[in-house]
């Protein structure tokens, strides 16, 4: 079917359409990986943006179902070079214009991603719209060009858990249970499944719990996970890492790391194109170790702008210098902006990341 892409530039691209027939606008962002495009579009940290793939081909292993990160795809679109109608692999259930479909996004393919791609590193993330059933250029400028920017959204409300819920781990200590709060602002299921693995019992959270309702579960550790979006939505996050500084260890990934970062002083700020690929490298200060990681955010912490001296850059980002972790020199308290549970992504930072984690937590290792 006829497909247009209209940026808030004015840019119009024509192109093939795949997946649901539609309408859908939010940021234009891109990722480098070259495979993962399951877990990519199943992460809910892509909720209000249409991702796009610089790899040229995508879906050329198919769609296993045993990959997602959430309980269907998050991102709004997909816009990819070419998208593979035959893929071949043994876990194969369906074809990534099968799995569109059944999401009800629409996708846009025979693309020019590399100008695309130059273009957002020159002028920085624009606000996008993809009509799917329609080749009106016009009015994909419009729409893009009328919605709001991402930081007046409240996404976090959209992909956060409605209730509170429990998970035991199978390889727990029935004698000294761990048990961790997990603050869902969208978080990725494999950060459930590394904190199991490691035998920690998970309560999951809605970003909206109180810290009375956190304080209720007698958790040994407070763990703030990725999701979409400013920092500055998550006003109940903030209030949870101020209220319990000092009293539980605190741990955060990418959008938990920001929320951390904001209540111990700092200030957050939008990157001009974000980092969002599994090929990012970070330096951490500790061993000099380069690691190669897995990202996925447009939003960053602001270095200087600690407030305490207490807090600790720990790690930066080898490209841009920006902070990739910190830690509180008195407390408890330790976050990275990466995905160290690795879905999409390279495996050097999962067992440091998760084994901190399950020793501040007072397990064993």
């Amino acid at each position: 079917m006829n497909a247009v892409l209209g940026l808030e530039d004015g840019t119009i691209i024509k192109g093939t359409g795949f997946g649901a027939e539609g309408i859908v606008s939010g940021e234009l962002v891109f990722t480098t990986q070259y495979t993962g495009y399951e877990e990519a579009l199943t992460d809910p940290s892509y909720k209000g943006q249409i991702l796009m793939f610089t790899y040229p081909l995508i879906g050329n292993y198919g769609v296993s179902n045993n990959c997602f990160e959430s309980d269907g795809v998050k991102a709004e679109g997909l816009v990819v070079r070419e998208a593979c109608p035959e893929p071949s692999h043994h876990l194969s259930k369906k074809t990534i214009f099968k799995l569109m479909e059944d999401a009800g996004k629409p996708g846009i393919a025979g693309i020019d991603t590399r100008m695309l791609t130059i273009k957002t590193r020159e002028h920085g993330t624009m606000r996008a719209a993809l009509i799917n059933g329609s080749a009106d250029g016009e009015e994909a400028v419009r729409l893009a060009r009328e919605q709001p920017s991402i930081s007046d959204v409240d996404l976090i409300s959209q992909v956060t858990c409605p209730e509170p819920f429990r998970l035991e781990s199978p390889y727990r200590d029935p004698n000294n249970p761990v048990k961790v709060v997990l603050m869902d602002f969208g978080r990725k299921l494999s950060i459930e499944r590394s904190l199991l693995a490691r035998g920690i019992d998970v309560t999951v959270v809605p970003a909206t719990a109180s810290t009375e309702l956190i304080g209720s579960f007698e958790p040994d550790l407070l763990f703030l996970s990725n999701g979409p979006g400013d920092p500055q939505q998550a006003a109940k996050g903030i209030e949870a890492v101020k209220n319990f500084a000092g009293e539980l260890p605190i741990v955060g990934i990418c959008l938990g790391h920001q929320i951390i970062s904001r209540a111990l002083g700092a200030d957050t700020y939008k990157l001009k194109f974000g980092h969002r690929g599994a090929n990012q490298p970070v330096k951490d200060f500790e061993s000099g170790i380069v690691h190669i990681t897995s990202q996925n955010h447009g939003f960053a912490v602001d270095e200087g702008s600690f407030e305490e001296a207490e807090v600790n850059v720990t790690q930066i980002n080898a490209n841009d210098k920006t902070v990739e972790g910190i830690a509180h020199k008195n407390l408890d308290i330790f976050s990275v902006q990466y995905h160290p549970d690795a879905h999409p992504g390279p495996l050097d930072t999962e067992n440091i990341f998760f084994e901190k984690v399950l020793k501040l937590a007072g397990g064993k290792k």
